[in-house]
């Protein structure tokens, strides 16, 4: 599988390898052949692979529109799967699928749904813990209502962790959305959250590792003309 650098990378990995070997640098000037300089350059190598690895851009593609399917929008684990009262955009019952992304998760984020977007807001929050479960709310956050041609309309978020400080949304309300294209970023330890309706088919299990534009985390029913 082909790994490229996401472009929101691109700027802080090369500041931290600018960072990292003047660190190196200087250790091996004043302190040559220690085992603390040894020490040092081993955890800059793990360092940086980490950040690679953070800010990896997998080529992963959805060939159609495959309608009715719902999407992992972020590699990570799942943390919730469970019946909440959604008020502020539904004003009813829905299923929520929260995926918690650790720093070693890639944290790219991708479109759960083809779709219309109806709907794009960014609410100021706290930055919580994101796999706390009032996160979702108190967090900041992104909301994002797709509408689907036959299976009604799912709302996702972005949500900030106590890490992550920013939230990239590349999509724009009124845009036609294709699933698994490129939807945005957040910035280290962060969350997404996915409200579906309650006819729903769950296809994955709670502490479950998914893989965006990969793993299928739902089957939605038609909804009636």
């Amino acid at each position: 599988m082909k790994i490229q650098i996401h472009k929101e990378g691109k700027g802080p990995l090369i500041r931290i390898l600018i960072v990292l070997l003047l660190v190196n640098a200087i250790t091996i000037i004043f302190l040559p052949e220690t085992l603390f300089t040894v020490a040092v350059f081993g955890l800059s190598l793990l360092f940086f692979a980490t950040a690679l690895n953070f800010y990896k851009k997998p080529e992963r593609t959805y060939k159609g529109d495959l309608h009715g399917l719902v999407n992992a929008p972020t590699d990570g684990r799942v943390v919730v799967i469970e019946k909440v009262f959604e008020k502020k955009f539904f004003n009813e019952e829905r299923i929520q699928i929260s995926i918690f992304m650790s720093l070693f998760n890639a944290h790219s984020n991708w479109v759960p749904v083809s779709g219309k977007v109806t709907h794009l807001s960014h609410v100021e929050g706290n930055f919580r813990a994101a796999y706390l479960p009032k996160s979702s709310h108190e967090n900041e956050h992104t909301n994002i209502l797709i509408e689907t041609p036959e299976h009604g309309t799912i709302l996702s978020k972005q949500i900030a962790g106590a890490v992550a400080r920013r939230i990239v949304t590349y999509i724009h309300e009124g845009d036609e959305l294709h699933i698994g294209s490129p939807l945005g970023f957040i910035k280290l330890g962060s969350r997404m959250d996915i409200f579906l309706p309650l006819d729903s088919e769950i296809l994955v299990e709670l502490g479950e590792e998914v893989y965006a534009n990969i793993t299928f985390i739902a089957r939605l029913n038609k909804t009636e003309k």
